[in-house]
């Protein structure tokens, strides 16, 4: 499977940003829903995205958007992949594209036709399977879902209860392309923990190595 990719969502600042690089995360989630904890504005996104280190992806996180508040918000921060995590209709997540990562909630009653549809949307680069509608920190049955990952087109992104103490297990049992953390990582609500965010990404590495 070679490595598993590391997303640390919710990054409100260049400070945070840049420990979750220095810790070994590929990518860092911009979050762009303002009810949301992790919300961070544009410029700010903008700033975080400006300091990044080469090869650490930005991802500007949205929730059921309208494709022009995909595109201002694009215009305001470039960031390099699209996250939506609602419940977009293929037309919304075509629009939104390219480089989008599609985010689906796990029902094992569901999950194969969600793959099925999905692998028919030539914009998305990834599928991402949380237990939740996202940053609840709720994990789902990774032995069900590794049942399944084969009939996804698209890498799988594993989130959901992820946290420095299970995300080891979960790469074993899931094999996923990637797995993406915000609660599990945080000292508080919307607040990143610099040994937390570390000691996830010592586990997904020896995970990987095991």
């Amino acid at each position: 499977m070679g490595r598993t990719r590391i997303k640390i969502c919710g990054i409100r600042d260049v400070d945070t940003a840049l420990v979750a690089a220095e810790c070994g995360a590929d990518a860092v989630g911009l979050v762009f829903v303002k009810l949301s904890p992790r919300f961070v504005e544009p410029e700010v996104a903008w700033e975080i995205a400006s300091f990044l280190p080469p090869f650490v992806t930005s991802v500007g996180l949205f929730v059921n958007p309208k494709p022009k508040d995909v595109e201002a918000a694009r215009e305001a921060c470039p960031f390099d992949l699209v996250q939506l995590h609602g419940q977009e209709s293929e037309p919304t997540v075509r629009a939104c594209g390219p480089s989008v990562i599609k985010a689906i909630k796990f029902d094992p009653a569901t999950i194969e036709a969600d793959f099925h549809k999905w692998n028919q949307v030539d914009a998305i680069d990834g599928i991402l399977i949380d237990g939740s509608a996202g940053g609840e920190g709720v994990a789902l049955d990774w032995e069900a879902l590794a049942r399944v990952t084969e009939q996804s087109e698209h890498p799988i992104i594993l989130a959901g209860g992820l946290t420095p103490e299970n995300v080891g297990e979960a790469v074993r049992i899931v094999q996923p392309w990637a797995v993406d953390v915000s609660s599990g990582v945080e000292s508080e609500r919307g607040v990143k923990d610099a040994d937390l965010m570390a000691a996830f990404c010592d586990a997904v590495r020896e995970a990987d190595e095991s």
